[in-house]
This record gives structure tokens, sequence and C-alpha cells, in this order.
């Protein structure tokens, strides 16, 4: 499945295309044009019963806590559930608002989260969304409509970040031990945030969801300029989550910052790899469809499936 890069649009030709929905519709099915079968980009198993082991059947499935008592290999068997259940975490907090190109940060989240959204409403799985900084801001239910596109891409058109300096802080672990206590179905949780924030509390909170059995998934996303640090003579840094400013020569902190940033990405990657999360650092200059592609191209080397 080897999507044709050339026909991958630069956020510039996203930026023309006004509402969510028509965005959505028009990166998924420009995406699958190119695929050469569409991919399902999850699904939901549950356990159905046990059978004798078999010569050739998957070790993996094999029960060893059954062979442990009995001294019989037995395969444990699932049942598909096709009605997957996914939850899009959307951070809307003031940070998210940052954007040298022709999207900022959050107006690409919103973007990839409401083309999964249609992507997976395609295929009949039940999907919904939650808007937050540092507090749920808005909620779409689980539905599997089609129509439903529509309602999340009005939720996140709502719902966008604060424009006043000091406000839409983010308390990105809260709302993620929140919304695994009140999820009691297991199911796919996708985050899109740029993780700016108390760093261990968003792990603790990643780290639950995974304990309660859901597929998590975060897509970091974050602007050129903050991963680069291009800036040159005298800067003013306005804070957004702050009410506070910084003027300075950006060349005396360019290494410092650099080596911030790397011990900030390490830290998130590692943890989401030590807690079988699948992670994702992207670019806001990035391609969005070609984002999109590469995660659905990983997600089926993986074997497309939820972990239970």
């Amino acid at each position: 499945m080897t999507p044709d890069s050339k026909r991958f649009l630069h956020p510039e030709a996203i930026r023309r295309i006004g509402r969510l929905e028509i965005r959505a519709r028009h990166i998924v099915e420009g995406l699958l044009s190119g695929m050469h079968r569409s991919p399902y980009f999850g699904r939901s198993v549950e356990f159905l019963q046990h059978r004798q082991y078999a010569p050739g059947d998957d070790l993996r499935h094999v029960d060893w806590k059954v062979w442990a008592k009995q001294d019989r290999l037995y395969v444990k068997q699932f049942e598909e559930d096709t009605n997957m259940r996914c939850t899009l975490l959307v951070d809307v907090s003031s940070s998210m608002r940052y954007g040298s190109g022709p999207l900022d940060k959050y107006e690409y989240a919103a973007t990839a989260a409401v083309s999964l959204a249609y992507l997976l409403l395609r295929h009949h799985d039940a999907v919904a969304c939650v808007a937050y900084d540092q507090m749920i801001r808005a909620r779409t239910p689980l539905r599997s409509t089609a129509k439903h596109l529509n309602s999340i891409a009005q939720t996140l058109d709502s719902q966008r970040p604060h424009q006043t300096r000091g406000e839409g802080k983010t308390d990105t672990g809260t709302i993620l031990r929140d919304i695994a206590n009140n999820s009691p179905r297991r199911g796919m949780m996708v985050l899109f945030s740029d993780l700016l924030g108390d760093v261990p509390a968003t792990m603790r909170g990643l780290r639950l969801l995974r304990q309660q059995g859901h597929d998590v998934m975060v897509l970091q996303i974050l602007d050129d300029d903050e991963i680069d640090f291009p800036f040159e003579g005298p800067t003013r840094f306005e804070g957004l989550e702050l009410p506070r400013h910084l003027k300075c020569n950006p060349r005396a902190l360019r290494e410092d910052y650099l080596q911030a940033l790397a011990a900030f990405l390490t830290k998130i990657r590692r943890g989401c790899a030590h807690d079988g999360i699948d992670y994702s650092l992207i670019r806001t200059s990035e391609p969005l469809d070609a984002a999109l592609a590469a995660l659905v191209t990983r997600r089926m080397a993986k074997g497309v499936g939820s972990r239970q």
C-alpha cells in the first residue's frame, strides 16, 4: 500500500477549504484513491471461547494460564466487533493557536481529527469527540452514522482556543484520568495535542487508559518554529497560557532551548513506547494527508487492531 506522494496537499491548499467536514472528505477521498486497498484503522474484538490447540495455530493466542492448570494447550477464539469505538481527544488550550504557517496547531489538529473521524465512519465505526483545555469544553457522543461527521466538525469549529493571553490553560493529565474513569467499554483513544504542560501527569493519564484496555494513540502536533527555533535578532516571546513575556536575543537561548526540547520529546516518546502507546510527532508544515497515510500504513503493518 503506497500512497502517491504527488497527491498530497500542502497545508496552504487545505486552508483554502473553509469547512472542516469538507476538508476531511477531500483529504480522505484523495488518500484512499492513492492506496491499493481501503484501510481499516482498527477493530475491536471480544473473547468468545477456548478450543483445543491444533498444529499451525498462532502461539500468541495460546492461553498459558489454562495450560498451567490443565497441562493442555488451548487457544482463545475471538469474535470481531465491527462497530469499533473511537474517542478523539482534541486539545483546545491557548498554546494550540500558535502557528507560523498556513495552519496553526489547532487548525491542523482539528482537521486531522475530523479526517480520522470520516475515515472511521466510512467503516461504520462509532466515533466520539472531546474538546478540552483545563476542563472538557464540549463533547459529541459515540455515533456511527455518516451525518455524525458534521456534529464533530461543528464541535471543533465552535471550540477554538482562547484569544486572550493567560486563558485557556491545559490540564491534559486530569482530562485523561477523567476520560479513563468514565469510559468502561474498551476502545481506541486518539489524542491530538502539543503536549505542552505537566508531562508526568499526562503520561500517568495515558498509562491509565492503557491499563484499562484502551488502544491509545498520541499525535503530538508542533509548529516548525517550536522544533527548529529559527529566530534571529532581538525578539519578544509572549506566553499564550500565561500572561508573561520575554525579551531576549534568541541566539543566546537557541542551544539550551533545543536541548530542553530534545529532552522533553525523548521523555514523551520513551514513556509512550514503555506503555505500548502509538506515538507520532507531526509538524504543521507536513502535508496532512501524508501524515494520515503514514499513520494508517504503520497501523496496518502492526496488524491493525487494538491490543486487548
